[in-house]
Parts: structure tokens; C-alpha cells; sequence
């Protein structure tokens, strides 16, 4: 870890809260459609959805709302209530203007870490929302360069070192999804940390690092200053 130059930020739910909020919403659709299936039944078709979706819509609140859209029509039939829709959208407009919630332990690890690496934010999302989050989160000034990907893949992730001109064993990325986070990073022979969140998306969760190697699992987001200062 001593040679470590540049520090990637994943942001929602490892810099704030999000995925909360996406529950919510889900639970609110879930209850619009009650009269017609059981809410586990309508979770499971609207998570099906949303995979199936993935590479027309990629991930965000935009793709959620079509997914839900859409799954109510299936559920429904081809008549599916107006009001029903006009709920879904209201569900959607309501997630792109929650309030942003800073995690405990950012704004103190940053500050720690500000000026002796660079820092930079590696996440996905809907773009649009995700530069509101990062302007309302009052942490823009910690970083030098943000990157919201379509996907975070291993390819993603090499584009990005080559645009920050770091090499892997000089890179650390720290998230809350295996998947996203951790996976691809080791995979190329960076280092990554992987901070567990409360709540984790069904299908970010992944259970298993076979390769130990630069890999480190802390609990909280500040228990990363004691591996690098």
C-alpha cells in the first residue's frame, strides 16, 4: 500500500446513502400494484426487469422508473391504469430530488487524505443525477477528476487509469459492492477496499474474493488512514 498514488471514490452508498431510497421507492411500487400480486412476487419481476434492461438503460433512476413502467404493464395487461403510471413517475421524480446524506467518516477521510494522493470518484449512474449528488454533497473540492461510468467494468476501469496516467499497482479503489468495486480492480492488479453497506442492490451481491491479493475488507470508510498514513 505504500506506493499507492491515486484513490477512487465509489459514490453511492460508500460517500452517501442511496440505495435506501431506491428501496423505499420499490416498496411504494410494490403496494401501487397489491391488488393484483404479493409485493415479494412484483420485486422479483421488476428486479427481472431491470437485468434484462441493464444494457438498453444501463443503471439510475431513469432506467428504474421505465423498468417499473413496464413491469406494471405485465402485471396489469395491456390496460394498465393511468394512475398507476402517473404514480411511477411521481416515484421517479421524487428519487432524483432526494437530499444527499454523507456517510459517517467521509468528510473526515478525505480531509486526511486530501493532498497527499490524488483523489478522484469512480461511480455509475444516471449522469445528470449523479453531478447534482456531487454538487449538493459539498465534496467537489477533494477531488480532481470524476468519472461516471455507463458500467464498471475491468475494461472501464483501464480506461480510466490510462486517462489518469496511473499505473494499477499504484491505484486503490474503495466501494461498497464487490462486483463493481472490487472485482474488476483486482483483476487488473490494483488494490481495493471493500466497505460493506447496510443495504445491498440483489444484483450487485456477490459473496466470494478468490484472489486475496491486495484486497482489503474494513467496516468503516475512515478505517482506511490506518493502511495509508
Amino acid at each position: 500500500m505504500d506506493k499507492i498514488e491515486t484513490i477512487a471514490f465509489d459514490a453511492d452508498d460508500t460517500l452517501w446513502i442511496n440505495e435506501n431510497y431506491f428501496q423505499e421507492a420499490e416498496k411504494q411500487f410494490c403496494e401501487l400494484l397489491d391488488t393484483y400480486l404479493p409485493a415479494y412476487q412484483v420485486s422479483a419481476l421488476l428486479l427481472k426487469t431491470e437485468i434484462k434492461n441493464l444494457p438498453l438503460y444501463g443503471y439510475g433512476v431513469k432506467g428504474f422508473v421505465l423498468c417499473m413502467i413496464e413491469t406494471s404493464h405485465a402485471i396489469t395487461g395491456p390496460y394498465t391504469d393511468k394512475n398507476i403510471v402517473s404514480r411511477i413517475i411521481e416515484i421517479g421524480h421524487s428519487l432524483l430530488q432526494q437530499p444527499v446524506v454523507l456517510l459517517d467518516g467521509v468528510l473526515e477521510t478525505l480531509k486526511a487524505l486530501q493532498g497527499r494522493y490524488n483523489l478522484i470518484v469512480a461511480t455509475k449512474g444516471d449522469l445528470l443525477d449523479q453531478q447534482r449528488k456531487l454538487r449538493n454533497s459539498s465534496l467537489e473540492e477533494y477531488f480532481s477528476h470524476v468519472e461516471i461510468m455507463s458500467d464498471k467494468t475491468t475494461n472501464d476501469y483501464r480506461k480510466l487509469l490510462t486517462q489518469q496516467k496511473c499505473l494499477p499497482q499504484h491505484f486503490l479503489m474503495l466501494g461498497n459492492s464487490l462486483k463493481s468495486d472490487v472485482l474488476p480492480v483486482l483483476e487488473l492488479g490494483g488494490f481495493a477496499a471493500h466497505i460493506p453497506y447496510e443495504i445491498t442492490w440483489a444484483h450487485e451481491e456477490h459473496t466470494e474474493i478468490n484472489n486475496k491479493h491486495n484486497f482489503l475488507k474494513i467496516n468503516k470508510i475512515e478505517n482506511i488512514l490506518n493502511h495509508l498514513l
